[in-house]
Order: structure tokens, then sequence, then C-alpha cells
């Protein structure tokens, strides 16, 4: 039995990138992944409807419509359903479940949050996904290294 593989952590935007209910599409290892900013927590999901491939996070958000009665309603949850813009297939974006199957049906759904630049140089973090997606390898060699002090905050996801 082999272990699993290591989870490492790719940084896909400074905090100030994605506002509250905002949104930023990524590539990550030749995957489209949408990050979104609900109320101050990100989520992560694939770019990809598990019906027929369309671009999920292109959509439309929404909420929740809940009634106790003929007359009352709330709307609850608002901006976080994510429907697609060629079926209309909807998801949770903060699990990823499917709104009419949410047992069976899902999208794959990655840990999103936000780490401190001091972090992110202490568990060497990913911090240039671009380069490996462009093809580039690390080399042989070793250069000599400084110490670093990293401020500000970014948003990770683990991959």
């Amino acid at each position: 039995m082999t272990a699993p593989a290591a989870r490492r952590h790719v940084v896909v935007a400074e905090v100030g990138e994605i506002p509250a209910g905002g949104s930023k599409i990524v590539e990550v290892d030749g995957r489209s992944i949408g990050v979104f900013n609900i109320g101050g927590e990100y989520f992560a999901v694939r770019n990809a409807c598990p019906h027929a491939g369309g671009p999920l996070c292109e959509g439309v958000r929404s909420g929740f419509v809940r009634s106790d009665g003929p007359g009352h309603y709330d709307y609850i949850r608002r901006g976080e359903f994510l429907r697609c813009p060629w079926h209309q297939w909807e998801f949770d974006i903060r699990t990823g479940r499917s709104w009419f199957d949410p047992q069976k049906v899902r999208v794959r759904r990655y840990d999103a949050r936000v780490a401190s630049g001091a972090e992110l140089l202490a568990d060497g973090a990913d911090l240039a996904p671009d380069l490996v997606g462009a093809g580039l390898q690390p080399g042989p060699y070793t250069a000599e290294t400084y110490v670093v002090r990293a401020t500000g905050e970014y948003v990770i996801i683990e991959m």
C-alpha cells in the first residue's frame, strides 16, 4: 500500500485581490479553480461542472429562499450557491455538494484559507505555481539563500 501524496499549499491571491462577495479563477497544476470570498471566508471549487464540464465558476451566484408559510420568506446564504451557466446545475460553494442530489453529485472542492507571509515562508508553500504549469522544473543546483521576512496575508489552497 502506497502512502498518500503530501499535500501542498499554493498561493492563489493576496487577500485584497478578492473582496467580500468576489471571486477569482486561477490555474493550478493544469486545473481551473474558482476561489470565492464569502463574508471573509475563502472557498475553492473546480471550475468544471461534473455534469458536462461547463465553466461552473463563471455562473450566477445566488442564495436560498426559505418560507415558514404563505407570504413569509427569507433570502438566506446570499451568494453561497453557484449555478452552472450551461445547464443550471446548482452547487453549494461551501461544501461542493449539488443542490439536487447532495449525497451523490458534487464538484471538487479544495481547502482554502488565509495565511501570513511569514507562515508561508516557514511552511515552504509553492509561491510560483504558474512556473510549474509552464513546464519549468527545479534544477539540480542550490543557490545561496538569505533570510526573508514577509508581510501581508495571502489566500492559499491545499492541493
